[in-house]
């Protein structure tokens, strides 16, 4: 099972208004899909918080779900 970013966006964009709610949000799914993989497919929005190491955050976050 896979994480996309743009699926995720898709179906929690609008609850989520910067990049830490980003990171949560990943690894409150992970944990509650049981997701193994996460993909960064996608650019996300850039929120006044978000780090130029974004990528590497997100998937951080993902990593530390699991």
């Amino acid at each position: 099972m896979m994480m996309l970013l743009s699926e995720f966006l898709l179906k929690n964009g609008d609850q989520i208004t910067s990049f830490d709610d980003l990171k949560k949000g990943i690894q409150k799914e992970a944990i509650e899909t049981g997701q193994l993989y996460f993909q960064v497919d996608i650019e996300p929005p850039v929120y006044n918080d978000r780090p130029t190491d974004w990528h590497n955050q997100l998937e951080l976050a993902f990593e530390s779900a699991r």
